[in-house]
């Protein structure tokens, strides 16, 4: 066995390809690429590896990582081969990402304008986009009821602070959700573009309004929920979303 020290550079390269490979590999992925480079065993034998990934447990990321960065200091050539591999199954440039939480499509992600937040899809996360005004404080309560009660917990993007830009924030925001639930009141711009970021993103976009005229024509064909803002309509709402809330964790 070699001890080859990676450069700083080399680090961050192994890290890319290393999220790259948490977002789509599977068992077969991780044995072929242990046969290139004459390592099957370092696949089959790491005692957590593919039962953490078979399994989805917790775990899985940091085994994925580990291995691969024991591959690449094992052999200075490993890293090339690593990166062929990985490049040849899921693309030629930028990074992919698993936006969706699920491994059925493969999707080459290269935004110019955000940062890709660490970490993946947050499976009870449900990301709220509403207009920035107080009469929303309540819509926003019934909401995070409903989810609650569906086992989701809600934030938004006013919520949390991490970024000096607000739509960076934004879009960790919807990027990590599993859901995201767009109120179209009153048109405004903000929330359609949220709207566009989680459908490009392939979330379970879920469209409220006060209003049926302001959805826009171009999403009229997908089902919404209004409701009044009022004590009883609040509550209503809250009871349509908690279904939808349960029908998309099953």
């Amino acid at each position: 066995m070699f001890n080859h020290p990676m450069s700083d550079q080399d680090r961050q390269y192994l890290i890319r390809l290393a999220r790259i490979a948490v977002a789509n590999f599977n068992a077969g992925d991780w044995k072929e690429l242990g046969v290139h480079l004459g390592a099957l065993d370092v696949i089959t034998g790491h005692d957590r590896l593919l039962r953490s990934l078979s399994f989805a447990d917790p775990d899985y990321s940091g085994n994925a990582h580990g291995v691969l960065f024991a591959l690449a200091e094992r052999n200075p050539r490993n890293l090339g081969t690593i990166a062929s591999f990985i490049r040849d199954k899921y693309g030629d440039d930028g990074e992919l990402v698993s936006t969706s939480g699920g491994r059925s499509r493969t999707v080459v992600f290269t935004p110019s304008v955000f940062d890709l937040p660490d970490g993946g899809v947050e499976a009870d996360l449900i990301a709220v986009m509403t207009p920035f005004a107080p009469e929303f404080d309540p819509v926003f309560q019934a909401i995070s009821h409903a989810a609650g009660q569906a086992g989701y917990r809600t934030l938004r993007a006013k919520d949390i602070w991490q970024h000096s830009a607000v739509i960076q924030d934004v879009f960790a925001l919807i990027f990590r959700a599993h859901i995201v639930v767009c109120d179209f009141t009153g048109r405004n711009p903000n929330v359609f573009y949220e709207a566009g970021i989680a459908h490009t993103l392939g979330k379970h976009v879920v469209p409220i309004t006060q209003s049926a005229g302001d959805i826009p024509f171009d999403l009229q064909h997908h089902r919404y929920l209004a409701y009044l803002n009022n004590n009883e309509g609040r509550q209503t709402l809250a009871g349509g979303l908690q279904a939808r809330f349960a029908a998309l964790r099953g």
